[in-house]
């Protein structure tokens, strides 16, 4: 791989133009490509032209890690699947409010009974600190959609509505409180056994077990009757994800003592009908096991066109299973080992979001005097 270094003596000693610069830019990983883009007009150009023609951008995979003890200090590491490399992330640690958590692509959050802090861009370069919802919940479901933060269930106060939904409005900051979750959710309405998913106007809400789903509309603040989205009835154990205007699903085939497969479907969103995307390989299957508990669960992360799927259980997660879902339909495939020395026995929370970055907003993450991104060796 060329370095900056070597890029420059190129530039000043024999200069390289079209197709070749444009490939042997191609190698080099986004985070360093933004100094080159200075190097001149003509190599401007030629960055662009390589991301566009030859690898382009593709949505990282973060990685955020909280410890358990005082002070809670969290890191950041991402992963770049155009290069195939992991980034440590130097940054400020994220003021502790909570344990951290996040529940789609880049929506991180923490929930205190006082607070509740999040962050929405790509990077999570910018956090919010808003007053908490009126109602205490030990672990509720929390999601944006569209203009609107929704915080529904989870209620611990026997005074309290179990199913209880509060809507925070980033345009007005304000609270509002809508209709409850359906009944039929009372015994399961927490993140715990919820998946949830989200598009602009709606909340998809999925018993991951059952496969009983819900969607609320944000405008007419009305709960569907549940759709049953289990395409196999042989799943036990089921996530949901939104992306690019996409519901998808990922199920796990079997039962907890054996996992026969591991399978991804896109739905529908007005009808819920399925429609098989692809099967995970058995060599990949076999990376999700934990060998204490197996597979008993999944967890997803999605961006662009990936879906990372990764086993929640294992204590010290060393790899994670991507899937590139394919323009032109079928999916590709490919183990991601993780370059990050955990804290283990159980010494840090992680959770992952996807970033879609843009070279202008990693540029704008780059001017900041505290953020410094530095490849590491898997």
């Amino acid at each position: 791989m060329a370095t900056n270094h070597e890029l420059l003596i190129l530039e000043e000693e024999d200069p390289i133009h079209g197709d070749i610069l444009e490939e042997i830019l191609s190698h080099v990983p986004l985070v360093d490509l933004m100094r080159v883009l200075h190097v001149s007009k003509l190599w401007n150009q030629a960055v662009y032209s390589s991301l566009h023609s030859h690898n382009p951008v593709k949505p990282w995979l973060l990685r955020h890690s909280q410890a358990t003890r005082s002070p809670y200090a969290t890191s950041t590491h991402a992963y770049d699947p155009r290069s195939h490399v992991w980034m440590k992330v130097s940054q400020p640690s994220i003021k502790y409010i909570s344990t951290l958590k996040s529940s789609q692509p880049n929506f991180v959050y923490m929930l205190s009974p006082l607070k509740l802090s999040f962050s929405l861009d790509q990077l999570n370069l910018t956090w919010h600190h808003v007053d908490a919802p009126l109602v205490w919940r030990a672990d509720p479901i929390v999601a944006r959609v569209g203009d609107s933060i929704v915080v529904a269930g989870g209620a611990c106060d026997f005074e309290d509505d179990p199913l209880a939904v509060e809507i925070y409005s980033l345009k007005s900051r304000t609270w509002r409180t809508c209709d409850s979750m359906p009944a039929s959710l009372k015994d399961s309405a927490a993140s715990t056994w919820l998946s949830i998913a989200a598009s602009s106007e709606k909340l998809f809400v999925m018993e991951k077990h059952s496969g009983a789903t819900h969607c609320f509309d944000l405008d007419s603040n009305d709960w569907s009757e549940p759709q049953d989205l289990r395409p196999d009835q042989r799943c036990f154990y089921s996530v949901i994800g939104y992306v690019k205007d996409r519901l998808i699903l990922v199920g796990l085939i079997g039962n907890v003592e054996k996992v026969e497969k591991v399978k991804i479907w896109e739905v529908g969103c007005e009808s819920f009908e399925c429609r098989e995307i692809g099967e995970m390989p058995l060599g990949f299957l076999r990376k999700l096991r934990s060998e204490t508990f197996g597979i008993s669960c999944i967890n997803i992360c999605l961006g662009g066109s990936f879906v990372y799927m990764y086993n929640p259980t294992v204590v010290e997660l060393e790899e994670v299973v991507a899937c590139e879902l394919m323009h032109g339909g079928g999916c590709s495939w490919e183990s991601v080992k993780i370059a990050v020395a955990g804290g283990g026995c159980g010494m840090e929370r992680v959770v992952f979001t996807c970033a879609g970055v843009k070279v202008e907003e990693l540029e704008r993450a780059l001017r900041l005097e505290n953020r410094r991104f530095e490849v590491v060796n898997v």
